[in-house]
């Protein structure tokens, strides 16, 4: 029966994921409570930041700009993840 090693690299990952995962929880981690639940800011943030990008395609649909646009996709993920981000970055609670 061979012995298996792991590799530099399957140790330095395995060593390194509860260091990693430690930033998830505890409490000290942002949270907000909607309906008697606690929910991460981060998804809150991303809620707002989808809702924000489906009402800028309503009104660019509106003013005839979106069949312009190239890769409308692209450019409406980049505006919720600016928004989720912009949300975190400036530590806004809802």
């Amino acid at each position: 029966m061979p012995h298996s090693r792991l590799t530099p690299l399957a140790l330095t990952l395995l060593l390194s994921t509860p260091l990693l995962l430690a930033g998830c929880g505890g409490p000290h981690a942002p949270s907000v409570m909607i309906s008697g639940s606690y929910f991460p800011l981060w998804m809150v943030y991303a809620a707002v930041g989808i809702g924000v990008a489906l009402v800028a395609r309503v009104v660019l649909i509106r003013l005839g700009i979106d069949d312009l646009m190239p890769l409308r996709v692209l450019a409406y993920a980049a505006l919720a993840a600016a928004v989720a981000f912009g949300l975190l970055w400036l530590g806004l609670t809802p």
